[in-house]
């Protein structure tokens, strides 16, 4: 066997060949490389160990091994003069050494791998070691060894064979997992109970930002502050930084990795990683930074090669994933992250890179904001973008692409156009059941019709008022409370006083049925759009019910026809803030809908070639969500479902939904969320923002047990922060649930305007939609379906991660030979 060790070409990758079995040999003082072996007490793995992409035949290994006397994240000295490296030894068995993981005893079982590696400082002592010749679908267990020390015990499970049939593989997927922001008890518990072949893991493993706004909000104490070596100001001489030299980002790669329980995850499975955004920059393209008042010169995305370059060359030294770096090339794309991996015959599964290659936004965040006269910004360039303006300048970008003899899709591509070509033949090639993409942003449509969430917010603020209008009018109606309520509904059709009184009389006189009331109504002198609302008033059980009716009647019809010239709007004393409303918009131009005609391509192949059972896991945008995506979003009915994505939550960010809440503005806050203040006993005032971006966004309407539902996980965070003790806290959420039921704030208010975003009907494509949540997702995979469990977790209790951390888990379903999705 030949067992030597060398350097692969293009970064510091060492190979050895497992056997069926060898003997220890440990007794020479030097690695084959010549350097040293480390002798003595003097070591320590301050980052642990960690395994990556398992194939049938092959793992990577890695580790970090540093002086004991050095700080866990401090850099490693170059060897002064005259000093060499030195080696350290890997062993790897294939015997069941289950009760050694969580700890560092010596492994048991004969060797399969027993190899001397060389550390180098140069890598900032990070050894990353390829075995192959392993066999397919087992377990092992490894370790490295330094002097007298030994590392934790780690295992990795290799891919079952190409050609076997495998009855079954279960996965999680884990995205954003932000240090400086709330806990990492999801890791723990993955770590302690579940049980894993590996993990994909979606990107944004550390954030390049320190003391950003969007990372000040509550942490647990075992997280302390972090501080880059070098970073660079955001903002003038103080507040937030930002990574910038490879020190910067290797520090956090290494402060991240000193939690324990990311160690556990780590020496328990191996991971298949990709990046997102936040391991060089947030939102990046290529090499540019989107960061507002950070520009070049004319005003665009400041490019920051080397930063870019920096960037990768931590994130290869830290990741154990079997791909290329070269170092000494002239480009910032210098590595290779996208590639496949087969699990028998039962999966595919195709890791891509939607950042080093993708075109910069099809809107500029310099563009000028012709109502400003100043850049826009991320907001309407990256964030709630007006479609028309969108769709002009991505077709404007591929004529102009094209018109210059070049690939059109290229001007706005996510994957670029080598990598599209490859992700086409991988799919078109795939012979298993299933395809999975290991994809980082979403591919779902995620629109918002403005027009018709204004009428409904107008409508929504005028119930009270005619409420009101209605109780006033019953004197003159007699105490007749139904033809107060319809002499108030021809007025605000635009009926004259006079003309309401007679039409409502002459209702109340005619014969009870609807077209003899409008009969008589409209011999008032009522038109027929007229008498139609006001003999719906007019029959309304109550005064409350008579006032929605003529609210979504009449006021929400007449805004959506009119929008800004609505007198409603002018009523409303909003119409200059509201103008800008009245559109068509995408929430997130960062993701797939800002790459729209490339999405269409895609879905195209698989769709033109029968391409079926493909299933897209993803993450960036801290929200679970389920749904199809189809092949044309903009056809009529938003075009035929292809395949489906299934999105997870972040491990630790802060939510979409709370983002979204912070920027949220006005009465347009109201598609967002809802204030309301829960009176505890013993506890005082709870205040919340009840997430209604869900049913903007397109979830169902809801009861009102499932509107609590939705806000049990956000209360009892909240309670927890008032101080009420962990065992205490689901019997106080219950306490106050039955207290929720008797308020007309939340059975009434909250629930109608609820109700009444949820048929909005932005997005039918979604079945499933949670954007206020942290957590992961775990699938299980059988040829016959896909069932992937969102595992959300609980909050914070004071300044520690729950020790009931799984709040709830919802199971979102796809049958194999289905483009379809079911949610429970």
């Amino acid at each position: 066997m030949d067992r030597r060790q060398f350097l692969r070409l293009g970064g510091f990758i060492t190979v050895s060949v497992a056997t069926a079995g060898l003997t220890a040999c440990g007794s020479s003082d030097y690695g084959d490389d010549g350097m040293p072996l480390a002798a003595g007490r003097d070591w320590k793995f301050p980052q642990s160990i960690a395994s990556g992409d398992p194939r049938a035949d092959s793992v990577m290994l890695w580790t970090r091994v540093v002086p004991s006397s050095l700080d866990a994240v401090a850099a490693v000295p170059m060897p002064a003069a005259g000093a060499t490296d030195v080696s350290v030894r890997l062993i790897v068995v294939a015997a069941d050494n289950t009760t050694g993981l969580g700890g560092n005893a010596a492994l048991t079982g004969t060797p399969v791998v027993d190899a001397k590696l060389p550390l180098r400082a140069q890598f900032d002592n990070t050894l990353r070691h390829k075995v192959t010749g392993l066999q397919p679908g087992q377990v092992y267990f490894y370790q490295f060894i330094a002097g007298e020390v030994r590392s934790n015990v780690g295992r990795f499970k290799t891919a079952p064979a190409a050609t076997a049939d495998v009855a079954q593989l279960q996965f999680a997927y884990l995205t954003c997992q932000d240090w400086s922001i709330n806990h990492w008890g999801a890791l723990g518990h993955i770590a302690a109970n579940e049980s894993l072949d590996f993990i994909v893991h979606l990107g944004d493993y550390i954030y390049e930002t320190v003391g950003e706004a969007f990372q000040s909000g509550a942490v647990e104490s075992r997280h302390d502050q972090l501080k880059l070596p070098d970073g660079t100001f955001k903002s003038g001489t103080s507040g937030a930084k930002y990574a910038t030299t490879t020190a910067d980002y290797r520090y956090l790669y290494k402060k991240y990795r000193t939690d324990t329980r990311l160690q556990a995850v780590h020496e328990r499975f191996a991971f298949i990683a990709v990046w997102d955004d936040h391991e060089f920059t947030d939102d990046a393209w290529q090499d540019a930074s989107t960061y507002e008042g950070i520009v070049a010169a004319d005003g665009s995305d400041l490019h920051q090669p080397s930063r870019r370059r920096n960037a990768n060359q931590a994130w290869f030294e830290y990741m154990p994933a079997d791909v290329t770096f070269d170092a000494s090339a002239s480009t910032f794309q210098n590595i290779q992250i996208y590639r496949d991996f087969q699990f028998g015959k039962l999966m595919q599964l195709v890791m891509t890179d939607e950042r080093l290659y993708r075109a910069d936004h099809a809107i500029p965040e310099a563009s000028i904001n012709p109502a400003t006269g100043k850049a826009l910004g991320s907001i309407g360039s990256r964030y709630l973008v007006p479609q028309q303006l969108f769709d002009g300048a991505e077709a404007q970008k591929m004529a102009a692409a094209t018109k210059a003899g070049a690939d059109g899709l290229g001007a706005v591509s996510m994957l670029g156009v080598t990598q599209r070509e490859w992700w086409k033949g991988k799919m078109k090639s795939a012979t298993s059941t299933w395809k999975l993409w290991g994809n980082e942003v979403s591919l779902l449509r995620m629109g918002f019709n403005g027009v018709d969430a204004i009428a409904t917010l107008v409508a929504l603020s005028s119930v009270s008022t005619i409420g009101t209008a209605i109780a006033n009018t019953v004197l003159l109606a007699g105490g007749n409370v139904r033809v107060a309520s319809a002499i108030v509904a021809a007025s605000t059709a635009g009926a004259s006083n006079s003309v309401a009184q007679a039409a409502a009389m002459a209702i109340a006189g005619a014969a009870a049925n609807a077209t003899a009331q409008a009969g008589s109504a409209m011999g008032a002198g009522l038109s027929a759009a007229q008498a139609a609302i006001t003999v719906a008033a007019y029959n309304s059980a109550t005064p409350a019910a008579a006032a929605q009716v003529i609210a979504f009647g009449w006021i929400k019809p007449d805004v959506q026809a009119r929008q800004a010239a609505s007198a409603f709007v002018t009523a409303s004393g909003q119409a200059a803030a509201l103008a800008p409303f009245f559109n068509r918009f995408l929430l997130n131009c960062d993701q797939w809908d800002g790459y729209n005609s490339e999405r269409k391509a895609l879905m195209a192949h698989l769709k033109t070639n029968a391409i079926g059972n493909v299933v897209a896991i993803t993450g960036d945008i801290h929200s679970f969500f389920a749904g199809t995506v189809n092949d044309d979003f903009d056809a009529a009915g938003g075009g035929t479902p292809v395949m489906v994505d299934l999105v997870s939550a972040g491990v630790s960010s802060d939510s979409f939904f709370s983002y979204m809440n912070s920027a949220a503005q006005g009465d347009i806050g109201t598609l967002v969320s809802y204030p309301l203040a829960i009176p505890v006993p013993g506890v005082g005032t709870v205040n919340l923002a009840i997430n209604l971006l869900d049913y903007t966004m397109g979830k169902a309407a809801p009861t009102v047990d499932s509107l609590f539902e939705q806000l049990r996980v956000q209360l009892r965070g909240a309670l927890a922060a008032k101080g009420v003790p962990e065992a205490q806290l689901d019997a106080t959420v219950t306490a106050v649930q039955a207290g929720l039921k008797a308020s007309t704030d939340f059975s009434g208010t909250l629930l109608a305007l609820a109700q009444q975003l949820a048929g909005l009907g932005n997005n039918p494509w979604m079945k499933h939609l949670n954007t206020d949540a942290q957590g992961y997702t775990v699938v299980t995979l059988t040829p016959g379906k896909l069932v992937a469990q969102f595992k959300q977790v609980n909050k914070l209790v004071g300044s520690n991660a729950p020790a009931s951390v799984i709040a709830r888990v919802t199971t979102a379903t796809v049958v194999a030979g289905t483009a379809a999705v079911t949610v429970a």
